[in-house]
């Protein structure tokens, strides 16, 4: 009797455990699928977001690939009118070196960029091969902004990599939580109580690995659970 009763105690202990890790499961399986979900619409928005850079950055390129021929040919046709210009006062050709000068400075003030502007005020005019567009750095300077917008699209679509990544590992996840559910579900089918506590202890030992699983991948960008309560 005494034995019946302990037998007794013991599985009602085991149906109630049961009843309350299906309960946790659910609701953990309900919460992966959540955070998995917000990691897909993350993921979709960083793509677009992308997307749009690549073409903005796309378009400042082409932008600056037209101010740079632009100003390479200002540039040589400046630099030649400048010889010209300093041969005509050699040969005393005071009025065609001033005739040149000023076609000089419609050149400068039309065609030529703030870039370049700046470029020729510093330039030595006596050393004819002193070309602003020989040093690397001045040339990738018309190609900064464009750069900087390609490698912000680059960043971004690497977020979004990241967050499919996450949301496929919280897809994991669930499918963990659901297989605790299925375990537990036989739990209450068995009529062995032995068998039944062995395969308790299993599943929890799962649910635990699923736990600590889920906690090692990182919540979405500037999730905030205080947010989705705050809607006017």
């Amino acid at each position: 009797m005494e034995k019946e009763k302990i037998k007794e105690k013991s599985e009602k202990k085991l149906r109630i455990l049961v009843a309350v890790f299906l309960g946790i499961t659910t609701l953990l399986v309900a919460w992966a699928g959540w955070i998995g979900s917000l990691h897909g619409g993350i993921q979709a928005i960083n793509f677009t977001k992308s997307n749009n850079l690549a073409a903005k950055g796309n378009a400042e390129y082409n932008v600056a690939a037209q101010v740079y021929i632009s100003d390479l040919c200002a540039w040589n046709t400046i630099l030649s009118l400048q010889v010209d210009m300093e041969t005509a006062k050699e040969k005393g050709n005071t009025d065609e070196a001033k005739a040149i000068e000023t076609k000089i400075q419609k050149i400068m003030n039309g065609s030529c960029s703030p870039r370049l502007l700046e470029a020729i005020s510093s330039a030595n005019w006596q050393e004819k091969t002193n070309s602003p567009f020989e040093k690397e750095e001045f040339v990738k300077g018309y190609f900064e902004e464009a750069d900087k917008i390609r490698n912000e699209s680059q960043q971004v679509m690497e977020e979004g990599k990241q967050d499919n990544l996450r949301g496929d590992s919280y897809k994991l996840v669930s499918v963990i939580y659901s297989l605790v559910l299925f375990l537990l579900g036989i739990v209450g089918v068995l009529k062995d109580f032995g068998s039944r506590k062995m395969l308790f202890i299993f599943s929890v030992g799962i649910l635990i690995f699923g736990i600590i699983y889920m906690l090692t991948i990182p919540m979405p960008t500037g999730f905030d659970i205080t947010s989705f309560f705050n809607h006017k």
